[in-house]
Parts: C-alpha cells; sequence; structure tokens
C-alpha cells in the first residue's frame, strides 16, 4: 500500500515526525511500520508534550524501590514487604463507551499492579463528569459506575477511596482515572525488560482480537461532537480471564522463570514488545504468526496494534518454556512462544516465514519525539481571579446546600478521603497543584499514616494550545514544590491530554493518588466523631477567603476569585502536629478541612459513621459570642481555608494537644464538644447580618438522610 498524506494524518502523524520515520528507517515505511510508529509516538505512549515538565518531580526517596519507568512504582514499607500502586487514566475510552471504557481502566491498572509481582488489594478511583442537566451526564455516570464495580468485584479486589464530582466543563469530556495498591515481597520484583539473548518470549493470557485497534492514537486526540463512531477503538474486557491470568502469573513468580513481563495495554503487543527491548537495551524477532487470534482473517497489523484485553508479554529463560506452559494451561489461558531476545537492537516482525516490518527500538522509545510546546498565560485569567467579594450577598444557607453530593452509592465498597480541587487549578493552576498534593498527603497525616509517596494523573486540554500548555506547567511546578516540602516524591503516574471537545477543554485535573505507612496500627484515627463529651479542636487558621470555593459554585454560580493561600510551612507544621497527636494515641477522630469548608467538615465528622451518627456543638470565633475577628459569617462556614484539621479528643487530653501544638507552632482553638443529637453551630449567636438567630441547628439523622440520598435525587430530578 501507498504511503500517503492522508494515511499519514489518520496515524496522527505530522508531516515533520513523517520525515524522522524515514530518517530513521533511511527507507519509506509500510503500513504495518507506519502503524507502529503512531503508536508508540502517539501522546499516550510517548508523553511527548509532557516529558521535560515531568523533569521536575522528584522521584527517589527513602522509601523508594521503583519510580517512574515502570509498570508501577514501589514503596518499602519494612519487614521483607512492599507496595506497588499506580494511576491511569480511561478517559477517552469512557466517553466513548462508558462501561467497558471505565472496565477495562480497572483491569489495565491491575495488571500493571500484578505485572511487578504484587497482588492487588485496593482499587480507588476519581472520577468527573458534566453538569446534572447534561443529556449525556447520566448515561456516563451509570455505565462507568457498574463498569468499575463489575470488574473489581469479580477480582475480588475492593474499592476502598474514590471521589465523583460534576461539572459544565466536563461536558464533552469525563474523567475516569483508576488506581490500584498491590502488597508484595521486596525481594520478588519483577520488571518489563528483555533481557538475556536467546531467551524466549512469550504470549500469555487471552487471544487477540480486532477491538481496541488504535486506541493509544484515539486516546491522544480531540473529540468532535459525538464520538460514538470511535466505538471500535474501545477495548472490551473479561474480569474473569484477568483473575485467571492473575493467579497463573501470582504462581509463575514464585519460580525463577520469568526473565521480565509487561502488560499489553496502551499499543498492545506492540508496546510491550519495544517497551521491554528498549529497557533491556536489546532487540526483539516476532512472528505474529504465532498468536493465538479470536477472529479470522486478521492481519499483521491488526494483531500488532489491537489493545484486546487480559494478555501479557513474558521472557522467559530458554529451556523453561513449556513449564510456563503448564503453569498457563492449568488456568486454561494460552501460553506461546512467539519470539525470541536478540542482541540486534531491532523490532522485527515476521508472519508466515515473511518478514514483514523492520524497525530500530531506540526511536520509537528513547529517540521519539520530544515537544517544548509553546506556553502563554491566558489572557482571561486576571478576569477569573478577580472576585470583590462585597459584591456577594451573604444569605442564609444551610449546610446541606453546600456539601459536596455523597457517592457511596457509586462505589462497590466503602469511600475514603481521596480528592483533588480542579477549580483551583482552573483559576491558579500553580496554587492548585500544590493543593491537591497538600491535600493528599493531610488525608493520610488524618488517618495516622505518614506519606511517603504519590501517583498521579494529570489530566489536561490540548497540548498545542499555548495556554493549556501553560495551564500544565504551572501544575506541574506546584505539584513539585509541594512534592520536595513534604519529601514526597513522585514514582508512577500518567499524562492524559487533549481531553478537549470542540474547542473547549477541561478544566485542568491534576489528581494525586499517595500512599503512606502507618508504623503502629494501633495508632490510627478516622474521621467520625466517637464520644459525647468529647472536646473538638480546630488546627490551622481560617481565613476571610471564597475563591473558588464549593459553596461559590453551588450558591452563587460561580468559578471566580484565587484559590485559598497555602502556605506550605504551616501545612507541613499542622500535619506533622496531628500526627504527634495521632502516635501519641490522645487523638479519637481526625478530618481535614477541604471542599465545604469548615461547616461541612463538622457535618461529615457527625454523620459518616459507618455505624451511628452524633451530634455536636460548636462556638466558632468571629460570629457573636467571641469578637476577636469579623470575617463574613460564609467565608467563616464555608470558605476553604488550606492546612486546617479538625480533631477531637478526651478533655484530660486536651492540654497535652495544645502542648504539641505549641511546639508546631501552628493555631489550636477548641470550637465545641461532641454530643445530642443535632449539629448545632452558634445556636446562640444573635442575628449577625444574615436574618436569623444562629446558623445551624439541625437533627444530625436529618444531615445523614439528605447527604445518603443527595446525589440520587439530583440524578432522579
Amino acid at each position: 500500500m501507498e504511503i500517503t498524506k492522508d494515511i499519514i494524518s489518520q496515524h496522527g502523524l505530522t508531516d515533520e515526525e513523517y520525515q524522522r520515520i524515514l530518517k530513521a528507517l533511511r527507507r519509506e515505511p509500510n503500513l504495518l511500520e507506519l502503524g507502529i510508529f503512531s503508536v508508540m509516538w502517539s501522546e499516550h505512549c510517548s508523553y511527548k508534550s509532557s516529558k521535560i515538565h515531568l523533569k521536575n518531580f522528584p522521584t527517589t526517596g527513602k522509601y523508594v524501590l521503583q519510580g517512574p519507568g515502570e509498570n508501577a512504582g514501589i514503596v518499602d514499607i519494612g519487614d521483607g514487604m512492599a507496595v506497588a500502586f499506580k494511576m491511569e487514566s480511561h478517559n477517552h475510552p469512557s466517553y466513548i463507551e462508558p462501561y467497558q471504557g471505565a472496565a477495562t481502566g480497572v483491569g489495565g491498572i491491575l495488571r500493571d499492579i500484578f505485572t511487578m509481582g504484587a497482588r492487588p488489594i485496593a482499587s480507588l478511583n476519581s472520577l468527573r463528569f458534566g453538569s446534572f442537566d447534561h443529556t449525556k451526564t447520566k448515561y456516563l455516570l451509570n455505565g462507568v459506575a457498574a463498569g468499575i464495580a463489575g470488574y473489581g468485584n469479580c477480582m475480588g479486589v475492593p474499592t476502598v477511596g474514590g471521589e465523583v464530582y460534576f461539572h459544565e466543563s466536563y461536558n464533552g469530556n469525563c474523567l475516569v482515572n483508576a488506581m490500584t495498591v498491590g502488597i508484595m515481597k521486596s525481594s520478588k520484583i519483577f520488571k518489563g525488560k528483555a533481557e538475556g539473548v536467546g531467551n524466549l518470549v512469550m504470549y500469555v493470557g487471552s487471544k487477540t482480537g480486532r477491538d481496541g485497534i488504535h486506541g493509544a492514537t484515539m486516546a491522544s486526540d480531540v473529540f468532535g461532537e459525538g464520538g460514538e463512531e470511535r466505538r471500535p477503538t474501545v477495548q472490551v474486557g473479561d474480569p474473569f480471564t484477568e483473575k485467571l491470568l492473575l493467579e497463573a502469573c501470582l504462581e509463575v513468580f514464585k519460580t525463577d522463570y520469568v526473565v521480565g513481563i509487561q502488560d499489553m495495554g496502551a499499543a498492545g503487543l506492540t508496546s510491550s514488545s519495544v517497551e521491554m527491548a528498549s529497557r533491556g537495551n536489546t532487540g526483539i524477532d516476532l512472528d505474529v504468526s504465532l498468536v493465538p487470534r479470536r477472529e479470522e482473517g486478521m492481519t499483521s497489523y491488526e494483531v500488532m496494534l489491537s489493545e484486546s484485553q487480559e494478555r501479557m508479554l513474558m521472557v522467559v529463560k530458554r529451556g523453561c518454556e513449556d513449564k510456563v506452559k503448564e503453569i498457563f494451561h492449568k488456568w486454561d489461558l494460552e501460553a506461546v512462544v512467539v519470539g525470541v531476545v536478540t542482541n540486534s537492537g531491532f523490532l522485527r516482525i515476521a508472519e508466515d516465514n515473511n518478514i514483514v516490518a523492520v524497525i530500530p527500538i531506540k526511536p520509537l522509545t528513547d529517540n521519539a519525539p520530544v515537544y517544548k510546546r509553546p506556553i502563554k498565560r491566558p489572557e482571561w485569567q486576571d478576569d477569573v481571579q478577580n472576585l470583590d467579594l462585597k459584591s456577594i450577598p451573604e444569605p442564609a444557607v444551610v449546610v446541606g446546600r453546600a456539601a459536596p453530593a455523597n457517592n457511596r452509592w457509586a462505589q462497590p465498597t466503602l469511600q475514603n478521603d481521596y480528592n483533588v480541587i480542579f477549580r483551583y487549578c482552573y483559576l491558579n493552576p500553580f496554587t492548585g497543584g500544590a493543593i491537591a498534593v497538600a491535600e493528599a498527603a493531610r488525608n493520610l497525616v488524618c488517618s495516622g499514616a505518614k506519606p511517603i509517596a504519590l501517583t498521579d494523573c494529570l489530566n489536561f486540554g490540548n497540548p498545542e494550545r499555548p495556554e493549556i500548555m501553560w495551564q500544565f506547567e504551572q501544575a506541574v511546578l506546584g505539584m513539585s514544590e509541594a512534592c520536595k516540602k513534604f519529601d514526597i516524591p513522585v514514582i508512577s503516574g500518567n499524562v492524559s491530554l487533549y481531553n478537549e471537545t470542540s474547542g473547549v477543554s477541561i478544566y485542568p485535573t491534576p489528581t494525586v493518588g499517595m500512599v503512606g505507612l502507618i508504623e503502629d496500627i494501633s495508632r490510627y484515627a478516622t474521621q467520625w466523631f466517637k464520644t459525647e463529651g468529647d472536646i473538638i479542636i480546630l488546627l490551622g487558621e481560617t481565613k476571610d477567603e471564597l475563591g473558588g470555593s464549593e459553596y461559590l459554585k453551588i450558591i452563587h454560580k460561580l468559578d471566580k476569585g484565587k484559590p485559598p493561600h497555602l502556605n506550605l510551612d504551616l501545612e507541613a507544621r499542622v500535619q506533622e502536629a496531628c500526627l504527634n497527636a495521632i502516635h501519641d494515641g490522645i487523638i479519637k477522630s481526625a478530618h481535614d478541612l477541604s471542599e465545604g469548608g469548615l461547616a461541612v467538615a463538622i457535618a461529615e465528622c457527625c454523620i459518616s459513621s459507618p455505624k451511628s451518627v452524633i451530634g455536636a456543638e460548636i462556638t466558632l470565633h468571629g460570629l457573636g459570642t467571641d469578637l476577636k475577628s469579623v470575617p463574613r459569617a460564609d467565608a467563616l462556614l464555608f470558605g476553604e481555608s488550606q492546612s486546617r484539621i479538625i480533631v477531637s479528643l478526651s478533655q484530660e487530653d486536651v492540654a497535652r494537644l495544645m502542648s504539641i501544638a505549641d511546639q508546631h507552632s501552628i493555631p489550636a482553638i477548641v470550637i465545641g464538644k461532641v454530643g445530642g443529637k443535632r449539629l448545632k453551630i452558634n445556636p446562640h449567636t444573635k442575628d449577625f447580618g444574615v436574618g436569623v438567630n444562629g446558623f445551624i441547628d439541625i437533627p444530625v439523622d436529618d444531615l445523614k438522610v439528605a447527604w445518603k440520598g443527595a446525589l440520587e435525587r439530583l440524578l432522579r430530578g
């Protein structure tokens, strides 16, 4: 077939990139070779627009056993054990076909974990959908939730945390970010390397079909209206087969047969073979006629670019192939020798004794295009940051209005804190990126865990637009500064660009997943209040700020203002003080303040226990009874000032906590007491300008009902 300009364009390659292919091959490529370059040079596989910025991240640290560059990152947790974890996006596929897009996203991240030698033990997810009144929101939400639940439940891996947000910027591009954590022996780490000339390359798992062809290229492109025509590029998952694959891989890992192993994820057999050869500085000869197929008449192009799920590529010691086959056949899985490791530095592909492709490895990987895209601060940035609070009326709101909807119904199992503030990143991506890291660390600290490493999923629009690359650069710089301050390395992650439809990009959304270590399992905390009479203390400082808040969006329909100020030094001291107090055994509950601010956090402390609810009476400084300062009532209740944690503890331990706070030079103030069946905030305050006496006085049972059913009612209504 003649390679025309139209064919080159259909493969997502520019004229300049095609010239690079000619230089690498020293000849014209055939269609298969063009397809291989296309997927390997796609944004999804090559990170060509983001690489230069990702170098800003710290990637090494005390606990790091494996950093970026492998299927997942790994940290040492002591006693000969380690944790593997990573986050990946499946945004475009989930928008086109929500059930299979989300399901295969879960399947892919699970494979990334057990490929490293770890047994997956828990998953999390971060989901973004359009506004409630958008025509596709209900369809996408229901499909994605079902896909996540269906795949994860079949695998027996619980979803222990997550978040669901709705905003009009995601009307044309939903976000589905999946994270999985696995446990393993630190001495048995498996990597995606093709080493040992003469060792055999084995294909294990499901047969290959035509699903997912050019999935990586599709994930590296913007959408027009619709998108349903791209359904053939979405993979189809089979979690029951993946469960067999998991157990078979973990069994073969107990032997010494395996030299290297790689998940066939994006770009399938192409990326797995090329990346393994690149990491091992070797070459690979493949015979695609040996690849198990579930469809007749498949071409070598289709076999190499298929993204059929539940497949692995494995390099095994020569002479051990029959033993490997025996293990996989026991689990009713394919296991076939399809190639050999060479010292050629080339990927050579044969079919029926004919050579159909010969490509040098390094131009596909290390020497792939890297772009320093133009960067420009958007002209509208000053306008969105301009917020005059004097023009915003202070309505007599109740806490239920500003509380983010409970998302428990959308998850198969229990939820934990796991947040990121996309609105902050829209208003100021540097500050938003730093807050994403700080808040993730604060969540772990509130449980009693020391943050030790993170993974991320960087979701942005079209990188060919200078303002989008400015958002990306600033967010990465903000995240990097926070990571360095807290000594938290980035050990794995994913970049998802081109989240744009008809010229409209999503809000910049860097999602952060973090792992922490609890040295003494008897010293941990949960977020809900425990005992009548316990004292409630606020750590940190509340400021008069509402920019980018949930309250401002829900009540006043505004995405405006500057995000809350973040003082990294204060943040570090607040986290250290809270962690010390938990380790001292004096903290009964700890909950960070984030979306919805102080009033929402207190409400969650009252109602989030899986067993029962309990009330509280709160007196806030600045509202009537103790006038040290007079911020706006709505800012005090619903402002999202950073570096704040609510804790509860026994009266006899208050002095000890105050001493710890003083040692760390952080504000700490008693704001109330646990008890009763109502949540009361400043119940004795006289009219303070919003036409009511007191601010909140509501039965906690009513709050629980409202919180638990909020999302269902909104979707029905």
